[in-house]
């Protein structure tokens, strides 16, 4: 529901979902009739307590990565449109994702402000060349695929030392989760 561009499916946000007296529940599962799979959901809306599903009383911000927020919305179902509920204001648990992604941006590892002011300038170029000589385009898009391999395989190697980073740390870095960190990592480094 919610994105952050530079994190990608690491970070999706949502508003989770309280019960009174439960931890945050499970999925939804919804018998659709025959067949091996059941649809399954955890948008906020379907635990409103009808088709056997839960009764959701507070909403809080919810992150892919597995972050949820402190602060509980009540929930009034009474507001709750149920043809259109996502129209339901959401912004209490939205900010505090917002938030979560601030705190993780902020442990990243920054990247020089030159840096960012000539990818930024490069991108302008390229978009613009894409339009006025789209082969052109492509070739610049190759060197750019060739150096950026050739870059993340050398950081992964520099990093790949005994006194190097824990995986804690790298995943931190790039505001990724330990895993995500270890397979892109593992991908740099055999050039891919």
């Amino acid at each position: 529901m919610w994105e952050s561009e530079e994190s990608g499916a690491e970070h999706e946000g949502r508003p989770g979902v309280l019960l009174a007296a439960a931890p945050e529940p499970g999925p939804v599962y919804f018998d659709t009739g025959s067949g091996p799979t059941m649809h399954q959901s955890t948008d906020w809306w379907i635990y409103d307590g009808t088709l056997g599903a839960p009764l959701a009383t507070h909403l809080r911000g919810a992150c892919s990565c597995g972050w949820r927020g402190t602060s509980h919305y009540l929930l009034d179902w009474e507001t709750v449109d149920r043809r259109r509920p996502y129209l339901t204001d959401t912004t209490g648990p939205e900010h505090d994702w917002n938030a979560h992604i601030t705190d993780v941006q902020d442990r990243t590892a920054p990247v020089p402000a030159e840096l960012l002011a000539l990818l930024d300038q490069a991108e302008k170029h390229l978009i613009t060349l894409a339009t006025e000589n789209p082969l052109a385009a492509l070739r610049a898009v190759a060197a750019l695929e060739r150096l950026t391999r050739q870059t993340a395989s050398e950081a992964a190697f520099n990093l790949d030392t005994p006194d190097g980073p824990s995986w804690d740390t790298i995943g931190q870095a790039l505001g990724t989760s330990e895993e995500t960190a270890r397979s892109r990592l593992t991908r740099y480094a055999l050039g891919r």
